[in-house]
C-alpha cells in the first residue's frame, strides 16, 4: 500500500521595533499594536512569553551521532524516491528531501498546539488593527551560514520571489499577500489583501528565509546540485544524486539556544536514503543501511519483521497514535478528461472496489475505510447536515445534488468476495444511465467509442491493489490497465495532468484554510503542478472554501469543513481507499527520546537523540 504523505501543509509550516523607526514607516503601519511572541489562527497560545522550551522536548538532550531514514513526506517538487536538484522551491526536477532543514523561518510550529507558531528568525510580531499588516522584528543574531546577517530585506525578497516565480503551489498559497517590504534591516512589513485568508500569516511566518545576496546573478528557477546559502540548524554535506543526501549540524548555530530550538536538532548528521523499490528499501533497513523507518506497507509490517535483529531486540517496533486528520487517500479521477466528466460514471467506477477483500487479503486487516476528505477528525461530515451546515448549504440548493442535503455519502460496504455482484450491478446501471452501453462485450461511450482507463503508479508494491479493482472494471466491460512509471516521469505526468486515474494522499492541518484552494478550487484545477489532481471545478466548492477561510471561530471552521466535505463526497471525484490512526515505526535501538510525543506531530527526528554508538 502507498499512503505516504506526498504532500503535506505541515511540511511547509515546519519551515525595527526600535522607537526611532516608526516615523519612517508607511502610514498604514503607524501605531502598531503591542508585539506578540507568537501567533495562531484564532489567537490562542499555550506558551507564555519567555517560555523556556516546548513541553515535548528534553532540553538537556545530548548532541551528536547520526540519524538516517527514508523520507515519508515532502512538499513542492520533493520526491520520495529520488532527487536531482537542491532547489526545492521551483517546479523543475525532483527536489531532495530534508532541504528545509538548512533554512530558518520567521517562526516555527509548536507541535503540541493545532497551529500556533513562535519566533525563530523573528523575535516578535505585531499586527495592525485590521489584521492586514504584520510587522516582524528580526533577531539581530540571525545569520546565514557564511556569517552574513539575515535581514528583513532577505525575508521581503524571499516572499516576493516565491510569490512571483516560486513553485505553483507556493504562488497559489501566497495569493493573499499583497506585498512585503523591509522598513529597515530588522523590521519586515507584510501587507495582506482585504478579506485575506486566516491561514496566510502562518504560511508566511513558516516560509524559509533565503539570502537575497546569494541569488544575485543566479537563476532562481534553475535546477542545481549546488546547495543554496542557508541559515538553519543544518547544512548540506555529502550527497549522491538519487541515492542519498547528508545534512551536518551547524556548529554554534545562532538559533541553538532559543526556546523554540532547545532539545531539538540533536543529531550531528541526518542522512536521507532513497530507494525506488519499497521492498529493496526494506532490505536496506534490515542490513542497517539506515536506522529509522516508518512503515507504510501492511504486508511488510505483518510478515517481514522476523529478521535476526528484530528477533533479538536490536530493532524495535512501535505503534504511535496519530491524532491529526488522516486526510484523504484514494484513486483520483482526472475530470479534465471527457470519460470522467459525468458524475454517474465516477460513482460507478468507485463501486468496483471491494475494500473488505483488499483489507483482508492484501493488508492483513490493518486499515479502516476512508470516506471523508477530513478523515480522522471532527471536520468529517456525519449523517444528515446540522442546522449550522444547512445554513451554509441552503443558498446553493438547486446548484448541487440534492443528496448533499441528506445523509453524507458513504462508500457502500462490499461483501468481501472480491467481486460483489450487487455493487457491480449498481455500477452497470449507473453507466447505462449515463449512456455507456455494452456492445460486443465492451463498454462504449455515448459516442460509441470503447472505454479504456489507465492507472499510473510509481511503485510495483501497489500492483495487487490495482489488479483487484481493474479486474472488476473489466467485468463491467471497461478496458482498464495499470502502468508503472519511474519517479521522475510520474511527477511530470501528475504536474501536467497527463493521466486517467492515480493514487494521491494528502493531509490537511487541524486548522485548514486557504491551503484547501490548492486541492479543490476551480483556479487550482487550471494551474500546472497544482495539487488539484481531480480537476475539481465547482463554484459551490469554491464558495465553501472561502467560508472556511473566513471562519472567525474554530466552531465555524468545523461546520464549514463539514459542508465542503458533503459537496465533495457527493461529487464522486475519487475512489476512497483506507487509513489508520497510528504511525508504525521501526528503528535500530540506538536512540532515546522524550516520554511523550507531541500531539500534532511525530517529533522524529527533531526531538530524538543518539543514546549509543552501536
Amino acid at each position: 500500500m502507498n499512503d505516504r504523505q506526498r504532500i503535506s501543509r505541515r511540511s511547509l509550516l515546519a519551515w525595527s521595533a526600535a522607537a526611532g523607526v516608526s516615523a519612517a514607516l508607511p502610514a498604514r503601519a503607524q501605531n502598531t499594536p503591542t508585539e506578540r511572541h507568537g501567533i495562531s489562527a484564532f489567537g490562542d497560545l499555550k506558551y507564555p512569553p519567555n517560555f523556556p522550551h516546548f513541553d515535548y522536548v528534553n532540553p538537556n538532550a545530548p548532541k551528536g551521532g547520526a540519524f538516517s531514514l527514508v523520507g515519508s513526506s515532502g512538499a513542492f517538487n520533493q520526491n520520495l524516491e529520488t532527487f536531482n536538484t537542491l532547489n526545492i522551491f521551483t517546479q523543475r526536477n525532483d527536489g531532495a528531501l530534508g532541504m528545509e532543514l538548512t533554512f530558518a523561518s520567521l517562526m516555527v510550529r509548536a507541535l503540541d498546539e493545532p497551529d500556533a507558531m513562535y519566533g525563530l528568525a523573528a523575535a516578535a510580531v505585531s499586527v495592525s488593527d485590521d489584521g492586514l499588516v504584520y510587522r516582524f522584528r528580526i533577531r539581530p543574531e540571525a545569520r546565514f551560514h557564511d556569517g552574513t546577517k539575515l535581514t528583513a530585506h532577505d525575508s521581503a525578497w524571499t516572499i516576493t520571489t516565491l510569490k512571483t516565480i516560486g513553485h505553483p503551489i507556493l504562488r497559489q498559497l501566497l495569493l493573499d499577500v499583497e506585498s512585503a517590504e523591509a522598513a529597515s534591516d530588522d523590521v519586515l512589513l507584510v501587507y495582506f489583501v482585504k478579506n485575506r485568508g486566516r491561514e496566510i500569516p502562518l504560511i508566511v511566518a513558516g516560509l524559509p528565509v533565503l539570502s537575497r545576496k546569494y541569488f544575485e546573478g543566479r537563476n532562481f528557477e534553475e535546477a542545481t546540485l549546488s546547495a543554496p546559502l542557508g541559515s538553519g540548524p543544518y547544512r548540506v554535506g555529502k550527497l549522491e544524486a538519487g541515492r542519498f543526501i547528508e545534512y551536518n549540524r551547524v556548529t554554534n548555530w545562532w538559533g541553538e539556544k532559543l526556546n523554540v530550538s532547545r532539545g531539538q536538532n540533536n543529531f550531528e548528521t541526518l542522512r536521507y536514503e532513497f530507494y525506488r523499490d519499497r521492498d529493496v528499501g526494506f532490505q536496506g533497513f534490515t542490513a542497517r543501511n539506515y536506522l529509522f523507518r516508518e512503515e507504510f506497507t501492511s504486508r511488510i509490517w505483518a510478515t517481514s519483521y522476523d529478521f535476526p535483529a528484530a528477533r533479538d531486540g536490536r530493532v524495535k517496533r512501535e505503534v504511535l497514535p496519530d491524532q491529526t486528520p488522516s486526510g484523504a487517500q484514494g484513486w483520483f479521477m482526472n475530470t479534465r478528461r471527457e470519460k470522467f466528466s459525468d458524475k454517474r460514471v465516477r460513482e460507478a467506477l468507485a463501486l468496483a472496489m471491494d475494500f473488505p477483500w483488499m483489507n483482508k487479503n492484501l493488508m492483513y486487516g490493518s486499515y479502516d475505510r476512508t470516506y471523508s476528505y477530513f478523515q480522522n477528525s471532527d471536520m468529517a461530515a456525519q449523517g444528515k447536515p446540522s442546522p449550522e451546515e444547512l445554513a451554509l448549504l441552503e443558498p446553493f440548493r438547486g446548484k448541487v445534488d440534492d443528496a448533499v442535503f441528506g445523509e453524507a455519502y458513504m462508500p457502500p460496504e462490499a461483501d468481501g468476495s472480491g467481486q460483489d455482484r450487487n455493487l457491480l450491478r449498481r455500477a452497470g446501471a449507473l453507466l447505462r444511465e449515463a449512456g455507456y452501453e455494452i456492445k460486443n462485450g465492451k463498454r462504449t461511450s455515448p459516442k460509441g467509442e470503447p472505454v479504456s482507463i489507465e492507472f499510473i503508479i510509481n511503485t510495483a508494491s501497489f500492483q495487487p491493489h490495482h489488479s483487484a479493482i481493474i479486474s472488476n472494471l473489466n467485468r463491467l466491460g471497461i478496458e482498464a490497465n495499470m502502468r508503472v512509471v519511474d519517479p521522475a516521469q510520474f511527477r511530470l505526468r501528475l504536474d501536467t495532468f497527463d493521466f486517467d486515474i492515480t493514487v494521491q494522499r494528502f493531509s490537511v492541518s487541524s486548522t485548514p484554510g486557504e491551503s484547501l484552494r490548492t486541492f479543490f478550487s476551480s483556479q487550482a484545477a487550471k494551474i500546472t503542478g497544482s495539487r488539484n489532481l481531480a480537476g475539481v471545478s465547482d463554484p459551490v466548492a469554491d464558495a465553501l472554501i472561502e467560508r472556511i477561510v473566513e471562519a472567525k471561530t474554530r466552531e465555524q471552521l468545523t461546520f464549514a469543513c463539514r459542508a465542503l466535505d458533503r459537496v465533495l463526497r457527493a461529487g464522486h471525484y475519487w475512489i476512497p481507499q483506507w487509513y489508520k490512526g497510528t504511525h508504525w515505526i521501526a528503528y535500530w535501538d540506538v536512540f532515546a527520546r522524550p516520554k511523550e510525543k507531541p500531539r500534532y506531530g511525530r517529533g522524529i527526528p527533531e526531538t530524538w537523540w543518539r543514546a549509543r554508538a552501536d
